[in-house]
């Protein structure tokens, strides 16, 4: 495995500081961190020592700028994301995880030894590094398989997080005893471990259609329920404080009821917009769907001018998809829930759980219907049947009530004077 810095770096003249940087990640990966001497790292990046120690105090400093600038392990977490991602069926997603996994260790073989072997010798501040990276990886392997789930129908009786963290601590488990020890006895072959890994696994996630009922589904307990509109407001203004491309992915989520498969497979011509009314065409299917200028409550923008169509302003690049990562190649459904995740986090839903993204929908289908929209037309706009949206009718109802409860409450009170 190729490990790279920052596209920043990549596309422009580096300082001394990322020169030293990326001269330490070639050495550490091919030679190992004990082997590497600052000389030769000074050597590689055409400084001397002196610099070296100034810029980063000794080798410890220099790993812990490498292992945080470079940002190696969320590196090695985002590349197997994307390699199992093409998977079709969770069997399969499981097998291309595992391998993807161990093979990049074995490309990184010389520094991943060090790295555990002098592990007791680091300062607090680089095992801290070291665990943020591994923690990196388990929330990329957590939207993973939410989303490889979702999409294959399949439940767990244990929470995605929890199966996230059993698959990785069972893949580092391996991958450390293949770098430190000789032990054919326990497992006479690497694609063994992964078939009963698989396995595993299966036994604890089955389809959907055959779950037992002491099993929870992957948003339950959430699925049909909505986010309050302080809660949605939140979302909205923290998305616009991180950035345009975040906003309008806020934006379309909570104005147009789209799930995250459909929103990643936007490209820039499915967004139509007028002074009458802005629509999106939805990829793969005849569906078109409004996107919204008021979300509970709140106006954001016109049709001509709003986060999206901001954001699609601002770009200055030729790629074709509504959403990009940061190399400028379209947004996989992955990367949509990481940065959810990020946009949401610290928040909680009144039940006291996260909010998950798929409530994004669940909120619009029930804000369209408080508004007076038919079932039948909001069937047609979502691809839903009405038992589909019969939960989210009763939904809408109780939230009538409760508004004209409320509003009858503050008659009342106005009615005695008080």
């Amino acid at each position: 495995m190729q490990v790279s810095l920052t596209k920043t770096m990549a596309n422009s003249k580096p300082t001394t500081h990322q020169r030293i940087v990326q001269a330490a990640i070639q050495l550490f990966a091919a030679q190992g961190i004990t082997e590497t001497t600052t000389r030769q790292i000074a050597e590689r990046s055409g400084v001397n020592e002196v610099t070296l120690f100034r810029n980063f105090g000794s080798k410890h400093g220099l790993l812990l700028a490498v292992l945080k600038e470079a940002d190696v392990l969320s590196q090695v977490g985002n590349r197997l994301g994307q390699q199992a991602e093409q998977a079709a069926s969770f069997e399969a997603a499981l097998q291309m995880y595992a391998e993807g996994y161990l093979a990049t260790v074995d490309g990184i073989r010389e520094f991943a030894r060090s790295l555990v072997g002098e592990a007791g010798q680091y300062p607090p501040e680089n095992r801290q590094a070291i665990a943020d990276g591994l923690t990196q990886i388990h929330r990329f392997t957590e939207q993973y398989l939410t989303t490889v789930m979702t999409r294959q129908g399949i439940a767990s009786a244990l929470p995605v997080s929890t199966l996230a963290s059993t698959l990785n601590t069972l893949l580092l488990g391996y991958a450390l005893l293949e770098l430190t020890t000789e032990f054919q006895d326990v497992w006479p072959s690497r694609q063994g471990f992964i078939q009963t890994l698989v396995e595993l696994m299966n036994h604890i996630c089955v389809p959907s259609a055959q779950t037992a009922s002491a099993m929870v589904s992957l948003t339950e307990p959430e699925r049909k329920l909505d986010l309050p509109g302080p809660l949605v407001r939140t979302i909205l203004q923290t998305a616009r404080k991180t950035g345009l491309q975040d906003y309008a992915i806020a934006y379309v989520l909570f104005g147009s009821g789209l799930s995250p498969q459909e929103l990643v497979g936007l490209q820039r011509l499915h967004s139509m917009a007028d002074n009458q009314q802005h629509l999106l065409q939805i990829p793969y299917s005849a569906r078109q769907v409004p996107l919204n200028q008021w979300i509970m409550g709140y106006r954001y923008g016109s049709y001509t001018k709003n986060p999206l169509t901001q954001w699609l302003k601002s770009r200055k690049d030729s790629e074709p998809a509504m959403f990009i990562n940061e190399q400028e190649q379209p947004m996989s459904e992955v990367e949509l829930r990481l940065r959810w995740q990020t946009l949401t986090a610290n928040l909680v839903t009144p039940t006291g759980q996260p909010p998950d993204i798929a409530q994004t929908r669940h909120t619009w289908c029930v804000e369209m219907l408080m508004r007076g929209i038919e079932p039948h037309a909001l069937s047609l706009l979502t691809g839903w049947s009405l038992d589909q949206l019969e939960p989210y009718q009763q939904q809408a109802q109780i939230r009538l009530a409760l508004d004209q409860a409320m509003r009858l409450d503050q008659k009342a009170g106005r009615g005695s004077g008080e």
